[in-house]
């Protein structure tokens, strides 16, 4: 064994990466209490991983904790955890159906683009754009609003009407800057 694979091995489980993982294990659950209705404890679960996000990568960086496993796994925690919730609400009817198609297209779209990236040689940034986390943020607050109101019955649907738009613009611009900066790489390629 090399002396990077015994570094990669202590990064594995470092505490960012714990409540990464705690986090992934949320998704599930929440999905269920959703199916099962019980929207009041899918808020808490819901409302608790949203924490966790924000958690995680402080303790990352403050501890000096950070890893290429953790940067890989938050964004995926925070995608299966948003898209799974924002399907989920537009399939009980608390958010528009064309809000779900363009959250959850606009993260296939940055998907395949990665991919595509890939294949072709070329190594995308695997880090947030700011617009990205303003979108993550927005996306966190409408869907915790969205089941808040569901499961016990505040705020009401003004606020969560404005979130509604905020989410969409914020999920079109970011995705649009992903476009064009895979667009740029492809273009600047020799």
């Amino acid at each position: 064994m090399s002396a990077g694979d015994g570094h990669d091995r202590e990064r594995v489980f470092t505490l960012p990466n714990i409540i990464t993982f705690a986090r992934l294990l949320a998704v599930p659950a929440t999905v269920w209490l959703m199916l099962a209705q019980r929207l009041d404890l899918a808020f808490i679960i819901f409302l608790l991983a949203g924490i966790s996000d924000g958690v995680d990568g402080f303790l990352a960086r403050r501890l000096g904790l950070e890893s290429e496993l953790g940067a890989l796994l938050d964004p995926i925690a925070d995608k299966a955890l948003l898209s799974s919730v924002m399907l989920l609400l537009a399939w009980l009817g608390l958010l528009p159906v064309w809000l779900a198609v363009l959250v959850v297209g606009r993260d296939v779209m940055i998907i395949a683009g990665y991919g595509l990236l890939w294949l072709l040689g070329l190594r995308p940034p695997i880090a947030p754009l700011l617009v990205s986390k303003l979108n993550t943020f927005a996306q966190i607050a409408l869907a915790a609003t969205a089941l808040c109101g569901a499961g016990f019955g505040w705020p009401g649907q003004g606020v969560l009407a404005a979130l509604v738009w905020l989410a969409a613009c914020t999920t079109f611009v970011s995705g649009l800057a992903y476009a064009l900066g895979a667009r740029r790489m492809l273009t600047e390629q020799p």
